[in-house]
């Protein structure tokens, strides 16, 4: 672990420190406690072991500044006190402190705190570990691997808010695979499953690294395509659509004998300042005017 001792009496400094060396973690020292807010935001330890009367920030109020900070991992704090009364415990408790010991510093005690601390801050990191793999497949389409709508409505807030304040365009466009429930009824659906994933790597292997390709439900992809007008928009969905039908998937139930793609296009632009939920109407309205006009094209919202 890296540990972070904060005293302001060299004697204690020194004592702890060996400690903690001893004890086969790295050590950062500081000697006040400003300089041990700086030395934190720096190394961001896994343990910090702080005094309580300290020039500067003191032990309580460096206590409270860890844990007001929002970090993915937890620091695990003790307090170094030679006021060991329950009133001062209990303060140290409240301010955000995990243990206290206290002065004069005896190593075999503090030895014992990094043990627990160790054990605490691994079970941290495992659960940190966790919560963000389970984040990721929160917002990941199981099958074919691409984000879901519930990253899209994180993703295009984000894209509408910036949009909204420098005046830039963007355009969604909805995509929809033609005939496909002629396509399962064919060929089944494991074959359906494997038509939409290679849908998927054919739309991200088209896009641009800015772009967003989503998964927005059944067999329906969303293409986000930021700092983009609607005509260009168009003449990269149009390549896209080549990009699926140079897969040469057979579909015997298809008027083209092969898998294709019809999409729709809305844009947010200077002078068409729509919301998110209006544009994604307005694109799925383009894709059913593609889809009348006869498949296999692009078409523009009004």
């Amino acid at each position: 672990m890296k540990v972070l001792v904060a005293d302001d009496d060299p004697g204690s400094l020194l004592v702890a420190r060996a400690a903690v060396e001893r004890a086969g973690h790295h050590c950062v020292t500081a000697a006040d406690g400003d300089e041990a807010w700086a030395l934190y935001l720096e190394h961001q330890p896994d343990v910090v072991v702080t005094d309580w009367m300290m020039p500067g920030m003191d032990g309580l109020a460096l206590c409270r500044a860890i844990r007001a900070r929002d970090a993915d991992l937890y620091t695990y704090i003790v307090l170094l006190t030679s006021q060991g009364s329950r009133n001062d415990v209990l303060a140290g408790l409240e301010a955000g402190a995990d243990d206290y010991v206290t002065k004069p510093l005896d190593p075999f005690i503090l030895h014992a705190r990094l043990l627990v601390a160790l054990r605490v801050t691994t079970l941290h990191a495992d659960l940190a570990h966790y919560r963000k793999v389970l984040s990721q497949q929160a917002r990941t389409d199981p099958l074919t691997g691409l984000h879901n709508r519930l990253k899209l409505s994180e993703d295009l807030e984000q894209l509408h808010a910036r949009s909204q304040r420098y005046t830039e365009e963007y355009c969604l466009a909805m995509c929809d695979v033609d005939n496909f429930k002629s396509y399962n009824d064919i060929y089944g659906h494991q074959a359906g499953d494997l038509a939409l994933r290679a849908v998927a790597v054919a739309l991200v292997d088209a896009a641009r690294k800015s772009d967003g390709v989503y998964r927005y439900g059944g067999e329906e992809f969303l293409l986000v395509l930021p700092n983009q007008s609607q005509l260009a928009a168009k003449a990269f969905v149009e390549r896209a659509l080549a990009c699926v039908r140079d897969l040469d998937i057979t579909h015997s139930g298809d008027p083209m004998g092969q898998l294709t793609l019809s999409a729709g296009i809305a844009a947010f632009s200077a002078s068409h300042r729509s919301d998110p939920e209006t544009l994604l109407g307005k694109a799925d309205a383009a894709l059913y005017a593609a889809k009348a006009a006869g498949r296999n094209r692009v078409e523009l919202a009004v």
